[in-house]
Formats: C-alpha cells, sequence, structure tokens
C-alpha cells in the first residue's frame, strides 16, 4: 500500500528543489538532497521517483527510521535527532515488485580537490584522465564508480546507465565553479554502460558519450563503458633507446580491420588473435616497429579511425582496452616498439561525440572560419581553450604511460598548424597578427612535445607535416615544434614521380631523385611509404611502377633498395612488402594467397624476400642508419649520370665503416660501369635486387670486385661494376688497405738494406 504524502509544512526550499529535481532542471542536487546537519541533529533527503516506501537503515540493515514522503513526486525525508552528519546509512527503497538495499550517493563527497579545480581549469593537469572519466573507487568502504564530466555551461548534468534505467532525474551531478560535474555511485559495476545526460545552455536535453570514456560500446551502440583506469606500464630503456635518430627505425605501417581476417565468415581478428600472427611476421620480416592506424574509437568504419569520438578509449571492434595492451606487450617482448597513430587534428560532428557538446561551441571553434573542416566534413578543435589543450595533451601521457606504446605519429598537423588550410581568400580568420598560422594549435603541439620530453617514458614523436614549415624537428627551446621525426612527403612525392616515368624519360627527371639532399638536415626526416599513396584511386605500389610484369616488379625492388639506402628512418604500409597488386580496401584482408607459387608466379614471394633482406641487411649495417641526420654520413659518388639514371652513394657510420648503394634505373645492363671510391681495397656484393631469389635477372657481380688506382669522379681509386637492370646493389669493402699502413710500409722499406728492399718489390711485380 502506498504511503499518502505526510501534510509537513513544505519550505521555500523544499518546494524549490522538488520542482527543480521533477523536471530534471536541479543543478546543485548535493545542497538540498543527501545528509546535512540540524540544530539537533541530521536530516536526509531522497529523491527516488516510482520508490512507495524508504527506510533509513545502518550498515548492518537494521531499521534507524522510515522516511516520510512528503511530496507525490517521490521526494522522501527523515529527521534524525541526535546523529552526526558522519553517520553511516543506506536506504531500503520498496517499489511495487521490489525492494532494494541502496547507498545514498548524496551522501558521499567528491574526489576534486581545489587543487584538481585549479589545475583543470588552468590546462596544466598533467593527468586529467585520472580525475575526469569513470573510475573504480571507494569511498567510505563502498566500492563503485565516480563519475566526472567538464560542461560549463550545461543547466543540469546527470550520468544514466544500467545502475539507473537510464533516467536522468535519479542522479542529477554535482556542480563545481570550474564547470565540472561530478557523482559517486555506491556499489555500480566494472564495466557498466553509461553516457551523461545534459540540460544544455539552451534548455535541450543531449546524451553524449564521455569524453574521457577508457572503453565505448560496439559501434553502432554509442556508450561509454566503465571499465576503469589501466594500470601504469613500466618504461624501458631499451624500448625508449630503440626510437633514438642513430638507431635503426623501420616501421611497418598496419590496419588491424584489414591485415588479416577471419577466412570463413571475412571478419575480424580480436587483439590477441592479430597478436599471434602479426608480431612473428613483423619479426621474422626485420621491421623494428609496429605503427597502428588510430585505434581510439570511432563510428564509421570508413575512416580507418581518423576521425575519432572517443580518444581515450581503444576501438572494441577487436576486443577490450587489455586486449590491446596485451598486443603492445607481446610486441615488447618481442623487441618491437609500437606506435601509434594519433588524432588531434579534427572529430567528427556525430551527436553522442563532442560537438555542441553543453549547447555551445565547447570543443570547437563557433566560427566554421575557424572551427569547420571543408575536407572532411569534422570539427576544429579549439587550442586556444585551456581544458581544450589539456584534454589532448593529457591523451598523448595517456598512451604512453598506460598502454606502453613508443611514439606517437600526429596525423594531418599541415591541417592544425595553418588557418587557412584548404580554404580561398576570405574563408579563413588570420591570427591575431595578421598571419595563416594557428598559433594555439601550434602552441598545443609544443607544450605536448616538451611535456613528453619531460616525462620518464619519453615518448617519442613523429609529425605528418606536408609543408615546409620550419623547425618541425627542432627544439621547442629553440622555437621549433619539438617533433622527434617528420614525414619527408617531398621526397616521397618526388621519387613516386620519378618511378612512375617511363625509363626512357627518366634522365629528362632525373634531380628527382636527388633534390630531396638540398633540405636533407634541415629536419629529421622520416621516409614514408604508407597507406596515402595506396587508396582512392592511387592504385597499388606496383601499379604505380610502368612496364611489363617483369620491369614491374624490377622497378619496384630497385625503388625499394634506393630507400633503404637513402638517409632517413623507414616506413611502409602493409601489403607492399609483397607488391599487392591491387589498391588497399579496408573491408577485406590484404591478398597473402599471393605468396603461393600456384597464384603469385613467384613474383610477390621475390618481393617479400627483398624487402626482409633488405631490413636485415639494414638493421646489422652501421653505416645505414647511425648518421642520418649528419652531412658526415652520406656522399654522392654518382650523382649526374643522367643518361645512364645511374644513382651511386655512399653511406657511413660513426666507426668509418661504409657501405656502397648504386641504382641502375634503365632496363639496360650496364657492363664494366665505373665508380670511384676513397679507398684501396677488396669490394663485395651483399645485396643485389635482380637477383634470381628476388626473381631477377640474375646479372651482378659475382666474388671479389678488385679495386683498381684508376681515377674517377675525382676518387684516386675506382672499382668497376656490372649494374643489372632496373637495379639496386649494396656494396662493402673488404681487406682495407688504410694509407697510414702503406706510409708505413714504405717507410719500413726504405730503411732496410737495398737487397732485403729488392725482395720486399718482389710481390709487387708478381702481382702486375
Amino acid at each position: 500500500m502506498t504511503d499518502s504524502p505526510k501534510s509537513l509544512p513544505l519550505s521555500e526550499q523544499d518546494t524549490q528543489f522538488i520542482e527543480q529535481l521533477s523536471s530534471g532542471t536541479c543543478r546543485d542536487p548535493f545542497a538540498y538532497l543527501g545528509i546535512h546537519k540540524m540544530p539537533k541533529g541530521v536530516i536526509i533527503r531522497a529523491y527516488l521517483p516510482e520508490a512507495l516506501r524508504v527506510t533509513v537503515i545502518d550498515q548492518n540493515a537494521k531499521p534507524i527510521a522510515l522516511m516520510d514522503k512528503i511530496d507525490e513526486r517521490s521526494l522522501f525525508v527523515a529527521e534524525l535527532i541526535g546523529k552526526k552528519i558522519d553517520l553511516s546509512y543506506r536506504l531500503l527503497v520498496e517499489y511495487a515488485h521490489t525492494t532494494i538495499d541502496v547507498e545514498d550517493p548524496y551522501r558521499f563527497q567528491s574526489h576534486f580537490t581545489d587543487v584538481d579545480n585549479w589545475y583543470l581549469s588552468e590546462g596544466s593537469h598533467l593527468r586529467p584522465y585520472e580525475k575526469l572519466g569513470a573510475h573504480l573507487v571507494t569511498q567510505n568502504e563502498v566500492g563503485g564508480i565516480h563519475f566526472s564530466l567538464w560542461a560549463p555551461n550545461a543547466q543540469r548534468v546527470s550520468v544514466v546507465g544500467d545502475f539507473n534505467f537510464w533516467d536522468g532525474r535519479r542522479h542529477p551531478m554535482r556542480y563545481h565553479a570550474t564547470g565540472i560535474w561530478d557523482i559517486f555511485i555506491p556499489n555500480a559495476k566494472k564495466d557498466t554502460l553509461y553516457k551523461f545526460e545534459i540540460l544544455d545552455k539552451n534548455g535541450q536535453l543531449r546524451l553524449k558519450s564521455d569524453p574521457y570514456a577508457f572503453s565505448a560500446q560496439f559501434r553502432p551502440d554509442t556508450a561509454s563503458v566503465a571499465s576503469g583506469l589501466p594500470a601504469i606500464v613500466e618504461p624501458s630503456e631499451t624500448r625508449r633507446r630503440a626510437n633514438d635518430p642513430d638507431q635503426p627505425i623501420s616501421i611497418y605501417e598496419v590496419h588491424l580491420g584489414s591485415w588479416r581476417r577471419n577466412l570463413e565468415n571475412n571478419y575480424w581478428l580480436n587483439y590477441d588473435e592479430i597478436a599471434d600472427e602479426l608480431i612473428p611476421y613483423v619479426k621474422e620480416m626485420g621491421f623494428t616497429h609496429i605503427e597502428l592506424l588510430p585505434v581510439s574509437e570511432f563510428p564509421f568504419d570508413g575512416s580507418w579511425g581518423y576521425q575519432p569520438t572517443g580518444i581515450y578509449a581503444p576501438t572494441s571492434r577487436f576486443g577490450s582496452p587489455d586486449g590491446l595492451r596485451s598486443l603492445i606487450r607481446k610486441a615488447h617482448d618481442a623487441g618491437i616498439n609500437v606506435i601509434l597513430d594519433w588524432v588531434v587534428g579534427h572529430f567528427p560532428t556525430d551527436e553522442h561525440g563532442l560537438g555542441y557538446f553543453d549547447g555551445t561551441h565547447l570543443y570547437e571553434h563557433a566560427d566554421p572560419k575557424e572551427g569547420y573542416h571543408q575536407d572532411w566534413n569534422t570539427l576544429i578543435f579549439n587550442y586556444g581553450r585551456n581544458e581544450v589543450q589539456n584534454y589532448l595533451c593529457g591523451n598523448a601521457l595517456y598512451w604512453i604511460e598506460r598502454f606502453g606504446i613508443d611514439a606517437l605519429r600526429v596525423d594531418a598537423v599541415a591541417s592544425m598548424i595553418y588557418r587557412d588550410y584548404s580554404r580561398k581568400d576570405g574563408e579563413w580568420i588570420p591570427n591575431k597578427y595578421g598571419g595563416r598560422e594557428n598559433l594555439e594549435a601550434i602552441d598545443f603541439l609544443r607544450n605536448t612535445n616538451k611535456m613528453l620530453g619531460e616525462q620518464g617514458h619519453r615518448g617519442a614523436t613523429i609529425a605528418e607535416e606536408s609543408t615546409s614549415f620550419a623547425g618541425v624537428t627542432h627544439a621547442v627551446d629553440n622555437n621549433g615544434l619539438g617533433f622527434d621525426y617528420k614525414w619527408n612527403m617531398g621526397w616521397m612525392n618526388d621519387t613516386l614521380r620519378y618511378m612512375s616515368t617511363d625509363p626512357i624519360h627518366r634522365k629528362y627527371h632525373h634531380s628527382l631523385m636527388t633534390f630531396g639532399m638540398m633540405y636533407q638536415y634541415s629536419e629529421k626526416f622520416m621516409l614514408p611509404i604508407s597507406h596515402d599513396e595506396v587508396v582512392h584511386g592511387k592504385g597499388s605500389m606496383l601499379g604505380k611502377m610502368p612496364g611489363d610484369c617483369w620491369q614491374k616488379f624490377a622497378n619496384l625492388r630497385a625503388y625499394y633498395g634506393y630507400m633503404w639506402g637513402y638517409p632517413g628512418k623507414k616506413l611502409l604500409f602493409m601489403g607492399n612488402e609483397f607488391a599487392q597488386g591491387r589498391e588497399w580496401n579496408f573491408e577485406q584482408s590484404l591478398d597473402w594467397f599471393l605468396l603461393n607459387e600456384e597464384e603469385g608466379g613467384g613474383w610477390h614471394k621475390g618481393m617479400l624476400n627483398w624487402v626482409r633482406d633488405l631490413n636485415h641487411l639494414y638493421t646489422k649495417t652501421a653505416a645505414l642508419y647511425e648518421l642520418d641526420y649528419s652531412p658526415e654520413g652520406f656522399e654522392w659518388l654518382v650523382v649526374d649520370d643522367y643518361e645512364n639514371s645511374v644513382f651511386a652513394f655512399e653511406r657511413k657510420a660513426k666507426n668509418g665503416s661504409s657501405i656502397i648503394v648504386v641504382s641502375n634505373f634503365t632496363p639496360v645492363v650496364r657492363y664494366n660501369y665505373r665508380i670511384g671510391v676513397h679507398d684501396q681495397a677488396d669490394y663485395k656484393e651483399v645485396l643485389n635486387s635482380d637477383s634470381v631469389y628476388y626473381m631477377g635477372s640474375n646479372e651482378g657481380n659475382f666474388g671479389v670486385i678488385h679495386c683498381e688506382e684508376i681515377e674517377s669522379h675525382n676518387k684516386p681509386y675506382s672499382i668497376s661494376l656490372t649494374l643489372p637492370p632496373l637495379s639496386t646493389l649494396f656494396i662493402v669493402k673488404e681487406n682495407v688497405v688504410k694509407k697510414a699502413e702503406k706510409a708505413e710500409k714504405v717507410e719500413k722499406v726504405a730503411a732496410k738494406p737495398k737487397t732485403v728492399a729488392k725482395k720486399a718489390t718482389k710481390p709487387k711485380t708478381k702481382k702486375k
């Protein structure tokens, strides 16, 4: 039987709060609900829609008092004489068909301190994710979830989820003057689904996912999942060292949804299944790093992750956050570093996401000339707002500390740092100095890179910056952006233009292969053949090469050889290592069947073998990586032979060891091709892209290549080579006769008697 409302006198405060609570407009529920001090004891108030009877009980479930229902809209009150404000109580709530023993969320305190609020509003909280979002905590010996959200212009915010029937009236949150809302929901369980119901500035209800959610529901559903903050992954000096400029870095870029799929149903593999197949493959292929296309939660498969709605939540497409952590850990166990493609330049307009979050343009600019990206139909972050910059900057540290990510590749940097990016005159707003640079975005990038540099984990950052913006990899203190590396988009575009040209015409485009040296040491460059080169109608890497089948494969092998020899860290998108013939399709597995003799004819297997051997030679040859960013590490030996389309250069290590790389980009064998060298020594060909093992014609230099005292290319010595058609060779010195040793021998000979001197000259005569 339902208790009738007591005819207790209602104060103006009672009337006001009852109206606000029942209409869902209460901004400060903690001022009224829960336990409050009175002159002779305490008063407990509870708003429990549809409840029939409520009893205050102690922690042993013994009744303390039956609450009075003072309004038909389910407001219950109990005055407890002699009790203190620290009373530990629960509520026994009777509904029509059940009775529930619950903790009262409004008796618990906030876990936000004044210092937290200060740092968050200032935008200087190093780890905002440790406070905002959904955290599994214990308060007053009661376990539950602490929810918090930044929405400064909202009229009311409630957390809704499995625990309260998704009813926004039941758990309105506490408001802080900094614009943060929070509440502790006792006994809420791990992995519960939740969202925030926001009564926005304009009185409109919005149901938003948590920007700081650590996990998200599988699309097309959009709820956040209270999975809890992942544990810290301890840093490793070995992993940190592997990112250094004097180390070999060969990156395998991977889209987890299409690297391999389940053959039976074309469905995705999960994180653990991917790890068990991907990591041994990458290890065998000799790559040092794996770069994951974005794995932050995103709604549309066709964006490949480049339009994220939850940058703190690994996508649920492949399993749980723990599954991703397991994949990364297995990579580390195999000695492979993991790079994350990090998208902080824009976000999609999906209703459950960040757009118009609290009825204002909170995360994005209000003016579409600043806040709307015309190319991608997305919204651009307002980097000038402290809390937005903190949200993004903290996310960088989150992935490195909580998942063990070793480096972040920052997507679309050019779109961030230029206000007129992809805009015509009149479509953009200049900065305060009248310029085109986005000063706030530049500050954000500098602050993030500097912060990561100061932390013990020292995650590296890589910029995908497609313009000639100065100082991308220069130190922040020297007015640089502070990145560790920059993608060399100019080198990639120039060399692919050259390679796509018929060999007969390449002599007219010779400088495309050499121009990169004009700016090589202005930045710390990485050479990328990324997913961008095999999508949107660009075809495959193999398809870019001219000629018949033999020439296409030979061209591509020669190009990869040139790339691996050229200064700069390497990146290759999946499928390119075996020359997949079709353009990449994110909805299908790579064409692994091409590696079978029956389907691929050996061509693709030959390419796979070539890339594997390139990687293994690269990682064990210091001359190919130690001095990537020093002029002392590179010298052209043949740079101007445009008639024959031949290039030759020498790469050098810190200890003086070296390797010579020679490319012939015509389908003509060049016999007796002479190249000048510094040292009188025996030389040996250690890698040849024309080897029959790689499906080449097997031309080359077999055995010892003898150096001759014949001047060539302004060098005192030279070697004569056979240059196979459309090929790249790697040649090393053996048995070097050092000049100092020769001089010493001459001195010894001069000091000896003539008879001995004659004997000493006999080997020379015999040799002649």
